[in-house]
């Protein structure tokens, strides 16, 4: 099958609302990624309640995360969940056996979420939007020119409404799990940290793909089908 050309690809991107769906949905990672950053989780959590203490569902975890890098390396793919996992994993145990608590292997994921709440919040406000270097990710020229998307102001409004989107995920994880961590309650943490994990992150996307959905925000003459601002000027420049 011949690929599609540069001008039929223009004709199916009509509006900024499509070219940010075109591109969202080639950047996202899908449920297995998913998969392999929540069983750690389920592994500590579950060893914990059975034994409670913390080195055994420490190494459970650790031991999950190890065989699921084997068998993404084994099958093929991408790493890029998997370790997250083990570095998320190496991340708990830290403060968890410093501290000797169990609930601390939780503290890193709260602080790196009120963390982004922060971050997202400030690249609004700076119209430096996070959705939008999400959006120019798939660009072949992205490292050579990160900041071009910028050039459509329509694009940087739209992939600022969606930014907030991901502020909201931040704030609703640290408001849920913050309270649960000063009461020491590990299993509901536990159960926050897969609930509001790739559930939660499906159901942001769910609410960014309905507002993409109704929006019908025009293309500038600079921005190409791909998503990214053109370089090119115009006749009258």
């Amino acid at each position: 099958m011949a690929e599609p050309s540069p001008e039929s690809e223009a004709a199916t991107v009509a509006t900024v609302e499509d070219v940010i769906r075109h591109r969202v949905s080639e950047v996202l990672g899908g449920w297995y990624g998913s998969l392999e950053t929540a069983l750690p989780t389920v592994a500590f959590v579950v060893v914990w309640l059975v034994r409670s203490e913390i080195r055994p569902a420490l190494l459970a975890a650790a031991g999950v995360a190890l065989v699921l890098l084997g068998i993404r390396l084994a099958v093929g793919g991408s790493v890029r969940y998997v370790l997250t996992s083990i570095f998320a994993t190496a991340l708990a145990a830290f403060f968890a056996l410093r501290s000797g608590r169990a609930e601390d292997a939780f503290l890193p994921g709260i602080l790196t979420s009120a963390a982004y709440a922060v971050a997202t919040l400030i690249s609004i406000l700076t119209r430096w939007p996070a959705v939008g270097f999400l959006v120019a990710a798939g660009d072949p020229e992205f490292a050579e020119h990160p900041s071009r998307w910028r050039r459509d102001s329509a694009l940087v409004r739209v992939c600022s409404r969606l930014t907030w989107v991901l502020v909201a995920l931040f704030v609703v994880r640290v408001g849920i799990m913050a309270p649960l961590y000063l009461a020491g309650e590990v299993a509901w943490l536990g159960v926050a940290k897969i609930v509001l994990g790739w559930p939660l992150y499906l159901l942001a996307i769910v609410v960014m793909g309905l507002m993409l959905a109704v929006g019908q925000t025009p293309l500038t003459n600079s921005t190409s089908a791909n998503g990214v601002p053109s370089t090119r000027k115009s006749p009258d420049s």
